[in-house]
């Protein structure tokens, strides 16, 4: 018996195995990772589309290697080649869940370990806390003020901010942390979620705005009910298997926190480290929310209400991976130095090595501190009637277009003729009106030209017309540009404009000039006999 899919799978094109960004993302059941002659065989995915890779060691562009599943199998051979070219190994859940991460690792130095084991005591601890929920909370209050446009909420965590300074424990630093967040995710509460036009039946009605940041499936934000919050969880997990990362390779152990609490099966100090990165990744899934919408088919609602991702759209925030690493390095850094600073014996290294960012090595050279960040991946802009794929800057593909084109034109000829009914408009109609028949009035038929009949006009004049811009008719006549259109379209005016707009097609001015020829050839004719020339 066929296995009956759970999962929507979506189209995304995949010219290259790896990402721009470094990142190949596996899924589906069996996969396989091993090696097989000097090259690193990965076998992923569900049915008909199963795929093989074969990654050799130069050439690869891997830098993390991320499994969405929990079924199939990795070689030590294929760890060590990982680690060999400098990649990284993430095993995350789509609920928002870090299972593993493994990556290249630096010497650790016992000093910086002993130091982080005796940062409760002498202190660090806290500096470093109130250091980092600083930086989320201020990150918290800008975007909350620039782009929520809540001057209230704003106002609220900034109090949260001034009053950290002055914390004297972890608990205080805690509680302030514990409010700003409260009032920020109430923010968001009401922000609008798009989607297009074609799947909104299909759309349960909590899915349509962010709501609470907190799962009434748990009190938490684990197990997420709406499409928002399972991509946060899901962002935070990558953000949290980079902070990881990051502290392994500067020689810190990511177990041992200092704001969160010990907890089995918890890198604590990750979580510490990953707050002050929080408010980027909420500023770019805003972003996403306020400018292009989601599909249905990007999601999944479980038996119990639980929102989870596709197989295919959690491969595609996995590329943002990257992102997060570049934004956490340096405060994991910072992390580093300030437990460094604490250490009762001081010795000729002033800080510890800046091994993510190279930022001592940059600033000997005289290059700039850090390199200049990268933006996550934008997301896919996407048609708002029937969620079709579109060129980035549009709303619409060509064939959804139609109805909200023609619904503006309703609107805006609605708002024209209730303005042309106003006094103002009515009176100066009028003045244009009396113009008109003034001119018409005085103008005389014995002005016009002999040659410049209404058969003329039709025949010589009307076609020329038909090829000319309606601004330059209505320019030259000083009628309105719906009147010049309408003498473009074929319609005949008063004989008084007649002569204007056959100096406009030019043929007043090929008359003159067959005029000026048969003027010529006559004189070059010569007289008969007996005929005087002069």
């Amino acid at each position: 018996m066929a296995a009956q899919p759970t999962v929507a799978q979506l189209p995304f094109p995949r010219k290259s195995p790896t990402s721009k960004s470094g990142v190949l993302t596996l899924s589906g059941f069996g996969v396989r990772v091993r090696m097989q002659n000097g090259h690193l065989e990965i076998e992923d995915g569900v049915g008909l589309e199963r795929r093989k890779l074969r990654l050799p060691r130069v050439g690869h562009n891997l830098r993390r290697l991320v499994c969405i599943s929990d079924d199939g199998f990795v070689t030590f051979s294929a760890l060590k080649w990982l680690a060999d070219t400098g990649a990284s190994f993430v095993m995350l859940d789509r609920m928002g869940k870090v299972l593993f991460v493994t990556g290249p690792t630096a010497s650790s130095d016992a000093r910086l370990r002993r130091a982080q084991a005796l940062a409760v005591q002498n202190g660090a601890a806290l500096e470093t806390s109130r250091e980092l929920i600083s930086v989320k909370l201020a990150g918290q209050e800008t975007l909350v003020r620039e782009k929520l446009r809540d001057t209230t909420t704003a106002d609220r965590i900034a109090r949260c901010l001034e009053r950290l300074s002055s914390a004297d424990c972890l608990e205080a630093v805690r509680s302030l942390e514990s409010q700003g967040a409260a009032a920020y995710w109430a923010a968001w509460a009401e922000v609008p979620v798009m989607y297009p036009q074609k799947d909104m039946k299909r759309v349960p009605q909590h899915w349509r705005k962010f709501g609470t940041r907190k799962s009434p499936l748990t009190g938490s934000p684990r197990l997420a009910v709406n499409p928002p919050g399972a991509i946060l969880n899901y962002c935070y997990a990558l953000l949290e298997s980079e902070s990881r990362l990051a502290l392994v390779a500067l020689g810190l152990d990511p177990g041992q926190g200092m704001l969160h609490l010990d907890a089995p099966a918890r890198d604590s100090l990750a979580c510490d480290l990953m707050e002050t990165v929080r408010p980027s990744v909420d500023a770019w899934l805003l972003d996403w929310i306020t400018r292009e919408p989601f599909v249905r088919s990007w999601f999944v609602e479980t038996e119990t209400g639980n929102c989870r991702l596709s197989r295919d759209f959690a491969a595609k925030l996995s590329e943002t991976a990257p992102t997060w690493g570049r934004l956490v390095a340096p405060y994991a850094e910072r992390v580093a130095s300030l437990l460094w600073s604490r250490r009762r014996k001081p010795s000729s290294e002033a800080v510890p090595p800046t091994r993510l960012t190279q930022r001592r090595k940059r600033e000997a050279k005289g290059s700039p501190s850090f390199p200049p960040s990268k933006r996550a991946p934008r997301p896919q802009t996407l048609c708002r009637g029937c969620g079709k794929e579109i060129d980035y800057g549009r709303t619409h593909c060509a064939r959804c277009a139609v109805a909200p084109a023609i619904g503006r034109l309703m609107i805006a000829a609605q708002k024209g003729r209730a303005v042309a009914r106003t006094p103002e408009a009515r009176a100066k109609q009028g003045d244009t009106q009396r113009q008109h028949r003034q001119a018409e009035a005085s103008w005389s038929p014995a002005s016009q030209p002999a040659w410049l009949t209404a058969e003329f006009f039709e025949n010589c004049i009307q076609p020329r017309l038909a090829k000319m811009a309606t601004s330059a008719i209505a320019s030259r006549l000083g009628v309105s540009r719906w009147y010049a259109r309408r003498i473009r379209q074929g319609y005949r005016p008063h004989p008084r404009h007649w002569q204007a707009l056959a100096e406009l097609a030019g043929v007043v001015e090929e008359n003159r000039i067959v005029q000026m020829r048969l003027n010529s050839c006559n004189r070059d004719v010569a007289p008969t006999p007996g005929e005087n020339r002069f």
